[in-house]
């Protein structure tokens, strides 16, 4: 097992820079989740720490050996992909045997560590069998197999959940979240899919544009998020955002109502509320004229917009609520549920 250390890396294409002097401690056993919207630099980040991707600038460490210059196969690390990249002519447990047989284990070794990989795995009936006889999450399994059986410090997981649909993903996230608790091994998971990185992750770098934008525990991304990108993000449906004018500890919204509000700043600023910290109230400073309902069961989804302006507005009722569209509805927004930002930065803004 050990400890990653990314220490200001940088990585540019020519003269383009695409990571922006990342920074990150990751302590041993570990679980960490890389997540952000597609292009801004995830499975990039992911290959440089793989060593499948040279280091512009910056160092790398895995343990406490810098391996900025070591060849991906002896940084005693194990990747599963987003493809899986089984061989096709191969069996399953040739598949899970042969990185082992490459480095010239014993035949009973690597017996013993497929053997023990499969149990773990529930996938020992489809030792003989080839990939294309498998199903998706079969498939993913033997991938993830093929990484157990190596025993490396280091697991890297690229999507692999991607190509699964919505119900194995939730099946396989949780089987994966308890394979890495049970093996101990530290391990970094990119996703671009924010309930994944919530139900995964130990903590969450959270990436937009090459920057890291916020990297901290899923908790602390949902109750205090650092920046307006963040706040978005994390949390579905996402939070909403509304402008306000900051004043003796009232905020006024775009339609003239107030809300109290105890912070010292004063002027214009951005107001975050999340759907779900919205309480149905009569007598509601925050009125939403609906649009559009999803009722999901649970709960219901309000959508419209803030009355009187383009605003739109999302708010959730427990449970199944019918909502004709024009009605208006109104909402308490508790202090505690608020979050204020910089407008021009973007910005969290202390409360």
């Amino acid at each position: 097992m050990a400890n990653i250390n990314l220490v200001n890396l940088t990585k540019s294409y020519d003269n383009t820079e695409v990571l922006h002097h990342i920074e990150g401690s990751i302590a041993d056993g570990e679980f960490i989740v890389i997540v952000g919207p597609s292009g801004c630099g995830k499975s990039t980040l992911l290959r440089m720490i793989a060593g499948l991707e040279t280091v512009t600038s910056g160092e790398v460490f895995i343990g406490d050996k810098m391996v900025n210059d070591v060849e991906p196969a002896h940084r005693d690390i194990a990747m599963v992909f987003q493809n899986y990249a089984l061989y096709p002519h191969m069996s399953v447990e040739q598949n899970m045997a042969y990185g082992l047989k490459i480095r010239g284990l014993p035949k009973d070794e690597i017996a013993k560590r497929v053997r023990e990989a499969a149990e773990i795995l529930e996938i020992t009936e489809y030792l003989s069998r080839k990939p294309r006889q498998l199903s998706g999450g079969q498939r993913q399994r033997v991938a993830m197999g093929r990484a157990i059986v190596r025993d490396p410090q280091v697991f890297l997981f690229d999507e692999p959940l991607s190509n699964l649909d919505a119900k194995l993903r939730v099946q396989m996230r949780l089987e994966i979240r308890k394979l890495q608790k049970r093996l101990g091994v530290t391990s970094i998971y990119v996703t671009h899919d924010q309930v994944e990185a919530m139900t995964l992750g130990d903590r969450l770098m959270v990436l937009n544009a090459g920057y890291v934008e916020q990297f901290g525990t899923p908790v602390e991304l949902y109750q205090c998020p650092e920046t307006v990108f963040v706040a978005g993000f994390i949390g579905s449906p996402s939070m909403n955002f509304l402008s306000v004018t900051v004043a003796d500890g009232v905020l006024t919204l775009e339609n003239g109502a107030t809300v109290a509000f105890s912070n010292g700043h004063s002027g214009t600023a951005l107001l975050g509320v999340r759907p779900e910290s919205l309480i149905a109230n009569p007598d509601g400073a925050v009125r939403l004229k609906v649009e559009m309902v999803e009722q999901l069961g649970a709960n219901t989804l309000v959508h419209g917009h803030l009355e009187g302006t383009g605003t739109e507005m999302v708010a959730s009722l427990p449970g199944i609520e019918t909502v004709e569209s024009g009605t208006v509805l109104r909402f308490d927004a508790p202090q505690e549920a608020l979050h204020l930002f910089d407008a021009a930065t973007q910005k969290r803004l202390e409360t």
